[in-house]
């Protein structure tokens, strides 16, 4: 696909400022439904989107993946990361959550040199151990108030990075439809044995509530606002370079902060815009790191 950089920027700060309405109304629901419920709405609802969209195209049979095995993986992981992430936002702020999260490249850097080799010099480790304490510097609080429920956007982190060492181990061959079908089926069958679980068990937390012809219908927007957003990130990707898109992901963290303030009247405090700007400044720094050290191996 031809490059197109303006449009790329165009279409990721879209899904960036998409993407924290979805974590906005998952806190919403989770007030009243349980998190594991509001998860498994998400990749239910995205896999039926994903059926009708390859029937009303009429290519259904290219929904069969030719690395079945490797998606199903990536499905469990992103279904796991989405419990772990909407189970924090029963109980931490959206941009608290999210600013958390944004620890994934100082994760993915650590996990690359672990599993992949790769070799990582001072400065990133010095980016990594900043971005860290970042984390920590907006941690402090909330597990004091919450206790470790607090680590579960560390938690989503490190999920999430795992997803991305597999797709550097294992490039994707599929189509972005595909995909986005086997990460409904693997996210709807682990979560739906969660639930079944709960259900016979009794367990807190894992029963299933009925919910209301409003809530299904924001259940349907959370599955739909996944589909697009990420639809959206990948179409980025395909018009623009990395190194041009990454900074663009901490759009989010804007977005989240003005919903979080509009919806539930939550702001980050000074010691958590400090934590964020400690994390996001070292996340640039490990993406304009790692764009010179490619720069430099191709010349």
């Amino acid at each position: 696909m031809d490059q197109n950089p303006f449009l790329a920027i165009i279409l990721m700060t879209v899904s960036m400022l998409l993407l924290p309405v979805m974590d906005t109304i998952a806190k919403y629901l989770s007030s009243d439904l349980p998190t594991v419920e509001i998860t498994f709405g998400r990749f239910a609802c995205q896999l039926l989107i994903c059926v009708f969209l390859a029937l009303f195209t009429g290519r259904i049979m290219r929904l069969k993946s030719k690395q079945p095995v490797v998606n199903y993986v990536r499905g469990l992981l992103l279904a796991s990361a989405s419990l772990c992430f909407f189970t924090a936002l029963k109980y931490m702020s959206v941009a608290t959550a999210i600013s958390i999260f944004f620890i994934e490249p100082m994760v993915l850097t650590v996990l690359a040199a672990l599993f992949l080799k790769e070799q990582v010099g001072p400065r990133r480790i010095s980016a990594v151990l900043v971005g860290l304490l970042g984390a920590v510097i907006i941690l402090r609080p909330n597990l004091a108030e919450i206790g470790l429920v607090s680590l579960l956007p560390v938690c989503t982190a490190f999920l999430f990075s795992f997803y991305l060492l597999i797709n550097r181990l294992y490039p994707v061959t599929d189509s972005l439809l595909t995909i986005q079908f086997s990460a409904g089926v693997s996210g709807s069958l682990f979560l739906g044995a969660v639930l079944l679980f709960g259900f016979f068990s009794g367990s807190e937390g894992l029963e299933f509530v009925p919910p209301s012809a409003s809530q299904s219908a924001l259940l349907m927007l959370i599955g739909l606002i996944s589909f697009a957003g990420h639809g959206l990130v990948v179409a980025a990707f395909q018009r623009g370079n990395a190194s041009l898109l990454a900074p663009l992901q901490y759009v989010e963290i804007v977005g989240a902060t003005l919903l979080g303030y509009l919806v539930f009247s939550d702001f980050p405090d000074g010691p958590t815009w400090l934590g964020i700007a400690l994390i996001v400044g070292s996340g640039l720094y490990i993406t304009y790191r790692e764009r010179r050290l490619k720069s430099a191996a191709t010349v």
